[in-house]
């Protein structure tokens, strides 16, 4: 478990100001998860396998390395970092 101390030097409350900059930052999270499962689902359309089988194969050096699958690989990392950012905000609790 990580912990994180703020204070403020100003008689404005922060709790509010830090709960709608989560909120803020999970919502934008919840936009990028949707724009690349997208781009995921119009590769797997295209070349015929689940992004999971794809990176595997590719990983495994079944498939040769094309921009496509360049593109395709740096969309498959990129939603398993935003989802880990976005439990990561989804597991805060403010005490």
């Amino acid at each position: 478990m990580s912990q994180v101390t703020l204070i403020s030097h100003s008689d404005s409350p922060l709790r509010p100001l830090v709960e709608s900059a989560l909120r803020s930052e999970m919502r934008m999270l919840e936009i990028g998860l949707k724009r690349t499962e997208e781009r995921l689902q119009t590769f797997e359309d295209r070349f015929g396998m689940t992004s999971d089988e794809f990176y595997h194969r590719l990983c495994s050096d079944e498939l040769e390395e094309t921009l496509d699958f360049v593109e395709w690989a740096g969309e498959y990392k990129t939603l398993s970092l935003l989802r880990e950012k976005y439990q990561t905000l989804k597991d805060v609790e403010i005490c």
